[in-house]
């Protein structure tokens, strides 16, 4: 009896198997027409945002002169005992412990006004949006008007007795930009909760209403679930927003404001002035990380609170 030729049936499967996936003439000429729209861009964040950041990390981890070494993590156990440094970041969270709730919360507050019916809607609504058609510098005019030694809140405090007061130098001084901060932003991120509480089913909110749910339960077991997206959105550009307020304080005090407007931002500036650029890369690299690990805090609260209406 003669014996099978299993070599030769190998051989015939191998000839026989199609190739892998191979791209086609027309898929190459898609993906090469995509990376001529991509490239610029794709070029851009290489050079002005992949490559500094490579660069701050070897900053960050050696010493500074001609010759340069590698310092391990001494240039990071120099900076979180830098006292101007724990000031900053001392200041800048407290301000976005502070600013960053009540960004998230009375836009929702103002958005839900907006969607009843209320008397002078419009002018309610230009009150909060004007901010951001307006430039930065003409908003910190305005503060510098309301809150000067010598300006209109002082004058308007004085006709009840009380003493004059330098708000921008004075205990204060972080309440003043907290109000202005939040001035700035309300407006935007009461739209975005105005378009988050349109997109929520109507059918549901009926329901609820026939079966005898009261506002409250409504708005917590409802509204609230499906504007979670919109929170978890505006929460993280709010704590952006917090972390840049630096150009509101300098143009309202300078560039040397009292301790508790030093901010982190500033701390970089002067480290970059004097040519520090040891600690404001490891100050850099701490902030990053500090926002990452935030963010995806947030991520993660949002995706456990808000899961169960997506799709």
């Amino acid at each position: 009896m003669k014996k099978p030729n299993f070599k030769l049936h190998k051989q015939n499967d191998a000839q026989e198997k199609p190739p892998k996936n191979p791209l086609t003439a027309a898929q190459r000429t898609d993906f090469l027409r995509s990376m001529c729209f991509l490239g610029p861009s794709l070029l851009g964040v290489i050079v002005f945002f992949v490559v500094p950041f490579i660069v701050v990390i070897y900053y960050a981890f050696v010493t500074g002169g001609s010759n340069s070494t590698f310092a391990g993590l001494d240039n990071f156990k120099a900076l979180l005992g830098n006292g101007a440094f724990r000031l900053a970041a001392g200041n800048t969270l407290k301000f976005s412990a502070a600013a960053v709730p009540l960004a998230v919360i009375l836009p929702i507050v103002l958005a839900l006004m907006l969607e009843a019916r209320i008397p002078l809607k419009s002018q309610f609504r230009t009150f909060f949006l004007s901010p951001i058609m307006v430039p930065v510098a003409s908003v910190v005019l305005i503060w510098q008007v309301l809150f000067n030694y010598n300006g209109t809140f002082n004058a308007f405090l004085a006709n009840f007795g009380v003493d004059k007061i330098d708000w921008l130098k004075s205990d204060f001084s972080l309440m003043v930009v907290t109000i202005l901060y939040l001035w700035k932003n309300l407006g935007y991120n009461m739209i975005l909760f105005m378009s988050g509480l349109a997109n929520i089913p109507r059918e549901l909110l009926e329901v609820a209403d026939v079966e005898g749910a009261s506002p409250v339960y409504s708005f917590f077991a409802i509204k609230m679930r499906y504007l979670s997206p919109t929170i978890l959105f505006v929460a993280i550009l709010s704590m952006i927003n917090s972390f840049k307020v630096f150009r509101e304080v300098y143009l309202l005090t300078g560039s040397y404001p009292v301790d508790a407007l030093y901010m982190l931002q500033h701390f970089m500036n002067n480290m970059f002035s004097g040519m520090d650029y040891q600690k404001l890369s490891a100050a850099a690299i701490v902030i990053a990380l500090f926002m990452i690990l935030l963010i995806a805090v947030l991520f993660k609260v949002e995706d456990l609170f808000g899961k169960d209406v997506e799709g």
